[in-house]
């Protein structure tokens, strides 16, 4: 296949539709064994505008009188099996320089009049060469929030140009977030979705689902174009209309950062309580707060709120985190910067600002991820414990059909290696049981085997046991890949299993005894107390180690 790439951004490649024209391209070649690409960037291109005086038609039919570098660009869009059109939405059509690339194409056509099936408007001109079985596609961004309804001057060239319904569109509004590095995950999976969409052309055509998911907006209306407003480092109410004639006074690139940050919010992350976030750059000196609210965000550079939330930073530090350059948590790990006051801001930081997981609406076709549920794993156990104390051989026909049921709802739910395996463990406890064993012995041994479950997975390299299971709080799967994460869960799953342990011998102490009955009530109310433990450290360790303690 040959392919011709028309980059008409007076930035050339480092243009945000090339960014996408680059995907599109890139999803071609993985379902395309032979691709042979062209590209010609138009700022760097000797292309004078069009003088209008037809010898192109009369005098020398099919040649231009002007010697530049459009000629070679006619002999390009000959050569070629798809054209890629490839731009920014300027005043609502195309850059100025493309245009007159788009002018030149006139030796291209005949100088006769005629009528032609499809035809768009009221007149046009026949092609001088046989341009049938060539295919265009027309990729740009704009800097509004949406492409809807922006494009209708590009629609409407183009519908002259190939015939309406001959070219293929990837429109995308909020272009310039592709240059923003702090929101690279928004664009990255947009721009894996471009990826896509070229595979599915490739094979015939680009998909609805596809389509769908490329018109999706990449932020909400209002959070982008406060993004954007933010982005040149003025204030509205000073710095925007220029009615004293003067220089605009200019924010520091700081300031500017974080009011981009503060665009990012999400009103519906409010829980009835503002929170005030302070952000202290400690290399740069300064100092700025961000009221989070119902009605958004706002920020203060006079330091006159009390601040729930401070972050002490290096502003080098905060935006590498912000560009996903290197992880928040590696860098609190390591000391890099440091949070006081309230951690629970931190602990769902992707919850309050947009910049780290895309806004995207459910797409017809797509499931939702499931989520695990500790649940599953420890019925069985709770069921053998409980009903076998009390009754051996019914408690073990219940626990057993406990854990032949449990997987029923893994449907609803993601099942984890400890599910399976206790379902396992349970039933092979009960049949022993079921087979004569001494309840007073097995039951201590299942504690004992449930104990040593939970230590296992503290060892180095594996994820401990109850960080499969609140993840779920925490962003899920990309949560696994949080250190602190893990290691706060490590230390919690060391706990537990030590708990269980010590459950094991003072069960086989007690189940001894004349005070039998004493081990059921301690067994219950440990875990209980172990629980509310739980519950504390998880807030407390992390906001420990952010302090660099």
């Amino acid at each position: 296949m040959h392919i011709l790439v028309i980059n008409g951004s007076p930035k050339g490649e480092k243009s945000n539709s090339y960014q996408l024209t680059k995907a599109f391209l890139e999803g071609i070649r993985q379902e395309t064994a032979e691709v042979e690409i062209r590209e010609r960037v138009v700022c760097q291109m000797d292309i004078k505008p069009c003088l209008g005086c037809f010898s192109c038609w009369n005098r020398t039919p099919g040649k231009c009188c002007i010697e530049d570098d459009m000629g070679q660009v006619i002999q390009d869009l000959l050569w070629a099996d798809l054209t890629v059109w490839s731009f920014p939405l300027y005043y609502f059509t195309v850059p100025g320089a493309l245009k007159n690339l788009i002018d030149r194409q006139l030796p291209m056509n005949l100088p006769f009049m005629e009528e032609q099936e499809g035809q768009i408007g009221n007149g046009g001109h026949p092609s001088r060469y046989d341009m049938s079985g060539k295919r265009t596609v027309v990729i740009s961004t704009c800097g509004f929030y949406t492409a809807e309804g922006n494009y209708d001057g590009v629609y409407s060239l183009f519908d002259h140009l190939c015939g309406q319904g001959n070219y293929t569109t990837i429109f995308c509004g909020q272009g310039e977030l592709f240059r923003v590095p702090e929101v690279s995950a928004i664009t990255g999976a947009y721009l894996s979705c471009v990826e896509q969409a070229g595979r599915e052309y490739a094979g015939g055509g680009i998909s609805a689902q596809s389509r769908e998911r490329l018109a999706q907006l990449l932020l909400p209306r209002e959070t982008f174009e406060a993004c954007a407003d933010a982005s040149w480092g003025i204030e509205r109410e000073s710095g925007g209309t220029g009615k004293s004639g003067g220089d605009v006074k200019q924010e520091s690139d700081t300031l500017t950062f974080t009011r981009q940050m503060a665009a990012l919010y999400r009103k519906d992350s409010w829980n009835g309580k503002d929170i005030v976030l302070e952000m202290c750059y400690t290399d740069v000196g300064e100092c700025y707060q961000i009221l989070l609210g119902k009605d958004g965000s706002h920020v203060y550079t006079d330091g006159s709120l009390h601040a729930d939330t401070r972050i002490e930073t290096p502003v080098t530090v905060w935006r590498s985190i912000a560009a996903g350059e290197i992880r928040g948590d590696e860098a609190m790990m390591q000391g890099l910067y440091h949070v006081k006051g309230d951690f629970h801001l931190m602990m769902k930081w992707d919850d309050y600002f947009s910049g780290s997981c895309p806004q995207t609406k459910p797409v017809k076709g797509t499931s939702e991820q499931k989520n695990t549920d500790m649940n599953i794993m420890l019925i069985p156990w709770i069921v053998l414990w409980v009903a076998a104390s009390i009754s051996k051989q019914p408690g073990c026909l219940l626990a057993v059909a406990a854990s032949a049921l449990v997987p029923l709802v893994y449907y609803r739910h993601k099942k984890t290696l400890y599910d399976v395996l206790s379902g396992a463990l349970v039933t092979g406890f009960s049949v022993v049981m079921l087979a004569g064993a001494n309840e007073k012995i097995m039951l201590p041994v299942s504690y004992l085997a449930f104990g040593v479950m939970w230590l296992a997975s503290c060892f180095h390299g594996l994820i401990p046991l109850t960080a499969h299971y609140s993840k779920n709080g925490y962003g899920g799967d990309d949560a696994l890949d949080n250190s602190l994460f893990v290691k706060t869960n490590r230390i919690l799953t060391m706990l537990w299993g030590i708990l269980y342990l010590v459950t094991a011998m003072i069960s086989w102490l007690l189940m001894r005894s004349a005070v039998s009955s004493l081990s059921g009530l301690i067994n219950s109310v440990a875990p209980v107390l172990m629980g509310i433990f739980t519950a504390w450290f998880q807030g407390w360790y992390p906001a420990r180690v952010a302090r660099g303690k």
